[in-house]
C-alpha cells in the first residue's frame, strides 16, 4: 500500500529517472513515486539508438529499462507525453503541460540533454537529422537502409562518439559517408591527437571520408530535399541526408526558471549539485546528463553524458533523497562499438591535464590499453578489444599512486600487481 503522506517526484523519463524510481521502491520507500516524461514511450536506454538498434541487430522492445507492467507493479505513477513546464520550489509544486499541478516533498531533476542544432542555412530541409530519442533512431534506421540500397550519401557534422557510431552503422548498410570535423582528428577533445588518429584509420579502412579542419556552413537543397553541403573552406560535398552530431546541451530550462544554481556553458553547463547530487535547493536533487556534480575523487565539478552515469547516478540520488549519506564518486565510464572495434574508457583526462600517454599491447592490431598520466598517476585508461580490465583500470585511477610507465606498458606485468 502506498503512503500518501509523502510524494517523491522525478522529472525525466530516461535511464536515470527510471532507475531512481526503481531504487526508491527497492530501498523501502512507501510514499507516492511519480515519474514525469515528455516522451510517450516508457523509459528507455540510449546506447542502442546509435549501436545495436540502429544497426538492425536489436528489436525495439530491447531498449526499454523495464517492462511496461513493472511500473504498475511497483506503484510508480507515470505521466508519459507530459512535459514539466514550471517548477515552484517555494510551493514545492511542478506544473505539467496539460495544467496538472503536482506537489512534492522531494524532487529529482533527470531532464537529460538535447542535441545541439546546426546554426546554418538549410536546416529546415527534409533529410536533416539528429539522434537523441527513440523516434530519431527509428527514422534514421530507415534512412540508412534506404541510402544503402540507393548508394546514397550521408554527411555527418561532427566526429564525436555519436557521429562515429552512426558512420559505422551507415557503412554497414552500404551508404556513402563523409564526416566534417573542425578538429584535426576524431574525438580530439577526449582522446587527444595521440589516439584520435586511430579512429581516422579505422573508419577510412571502411570507406568513410573525413574532411578535417572545416565547419559545415550551409546545407544546399532542391525541391525541399538535401543535395549537398558546403564548408567554410569553400568545399562542397554531395549529400542526400545530413546528421548533426555536434554534441548535446543539458536541459536546464526548468532549473533556471526555478532559480536553481546552474553552471555556465563554457564550464560544461548543467545543474550544479554537490557530492550527494543535491541542488542549491535542499529538497531538489539532479542526476544523469543534466547534473554537474562536485566529484570527490577527481576534485572538480564534472558533468558526464554517458550511460553509466545515468545508471548509477539515478539510484545514488534516490538514496540521497531518502536521507542516506551519499558521496557520488564513480569513476566516469563509457563504451563504444564501431565495426570490429570495441572499447571502454574510464576516468577523466581533458586536454592539458596529462603529460604522457602510455600504451600496453599492440596498437597496430587495435588490441591494447592506453593510459593518460600526469606525473605517473593514471588519470584515464581506454581498453580497446581487451576485456575484463576496466575494473583494474578504475582501481589504478582511484589509487592516485605514481607508477613506473615502463611497467604500465609491459603486458607481462599484471595490472593488479601495480595496485597499492
Amino acid at each position: 500500500m502506498v503512503d500518501t503522506h509523502q510524494t517523491f517526484v522525478i522529472v525525466g523519463g530516461g535511464l536515470a529517472g527510471a532507475k531512481a524510481a526503481e531504487t526508491l521502491r527497492a530501498e523501502g520507500f512507501t510514499g507516492r513515486v511519480i515519474l514525469i516524461c515528455d516522451e510517450r514511450d516508457h523509459p528507455y536506454e540510449r546506447p542502442p539508438l546509435s549501436k545495436g538498434y540502429l544497426l538492425g541487430k536489436e528489436e525495439r522492445d530491447s531498449v526499454f529499462v523495464h517492462e511496461p507492467a513493472f511500473y504498475a507493479q511497483a506503484r510508480i505513477e507515470l505521466h508519459l507525453g507530459q512535459p514539466a513546464v514550471h517548477l515552484d520550489p517555494a510551493a514545492r509544486t511542478v506544473r505539467l503541460g496539460d495544467g496538472t499541478l503536482i506537489a512534492y516533498d522531494k524532487l529529482l531533476l533527470a531532464t537529460g540533454a538535447e542535441p545541439r542544432r546546426l546554426d546554418v542555412p538549410g536546416t529546415g530541409l527534409a533529410g536533416v537529422h539528429h539522434l537523441r530519442r527513440l523516434a530519431h533512431a527509428e527514422r534514421l534506421r530507415g534512412v540508412l537502409a534506404s541510402l544503402g540500397r540507393e548508394n546514397g550519401h550521408l554527411v555527418i557534422a561532427g566526429a564525436g562518439w555519436i557521429g562515429l557510431e552512426v558512420a559505422a552503422a551507415a557503412r554497414s548498410y552500404g551508404a556513402e559517408v563523409t564526416i566534417i570535423e573542425p578538429e584535426p582528428t576524431p574525438l580530439h577533445g577526449i582522446l587527444g591527437p595521440e589516439l584520435g588518429a586511430l579512429f581516422t584509420d579505422l573508419h577510412a579502412e571502411h570507406g568513410v571520408r573525413f574532411h578535417f579542419g572545416a565547419r559545415l556552413t550551409e546545407i544546399v537543397g532542391q525541391d525541399g530535399m538535401v543535395v549537398s553541403v558546403r564548408t567554410d573552406d569553400g568545399e562542397e560535398h554531395p549529400a542526400h541526408d545530413v546528421l548533426a552530431a555536434i554534441g548535446a546541451a543539458p536541459r536546464t530550462a526548468l532549473a533556471e526558471q526555478a532559480g536553481l544554481d546552474v553552471v555556465d556553458r563554457a564550464d560544461g553547463g548543467g545543474i550544479a549539485v554537490d557530492a550527494a547530487l543535491r541542488t542549491s535547493d535542499p529538497f531538489i536533487h539532479a542526476a544523469g546528463d543534466v547534473a554537474a556534480a562536485d566529484h570527490p575523487l577527481l576534485d572538480t565539478r564534472l558533468r558526464v553524458e554517458h550511460w553509466a552515469n545515468a545508471l548509477n547516478g539515478g539510484p545514488a540520488a534516490a538514496r540521497a533523497m531518502l536521507g542516506q549519506d551519499i558521496s557520488y564518486d564513480r569513476v566516469p565510464y563509457f563504451f563504444s562499438d564501431q565495426y570490429d572495434l570495441g572499447m571502454e574508457y574510464s576516468g577523466y583526462a581533458p586536454p592539458g591535464s596529462y603529460d604522457q600517454v602510455v600504451c600496453r599491447g599492440d596498437v597496430g592490431k587495435r588490441e591494447f590499453i592506453a593510459f593518460w598520466l600526469r606525473e605517473g598517476r593514471v588519470l584515464a585508461g581506454m581498453n580497446v578489444n581487451v576485456w575484463d580490465v576496466a575494473g583494474d583500470v578504475q582501481q589504478l585511477i582511484r589509487s592516485g599512486t605514481p607508477l613506473d610507465p615502463e611497467k604500465l606498458a609491459d603486458p607481462t606485468v599484471p595490472l593488479t600487481s601495480l595496485l597499492p
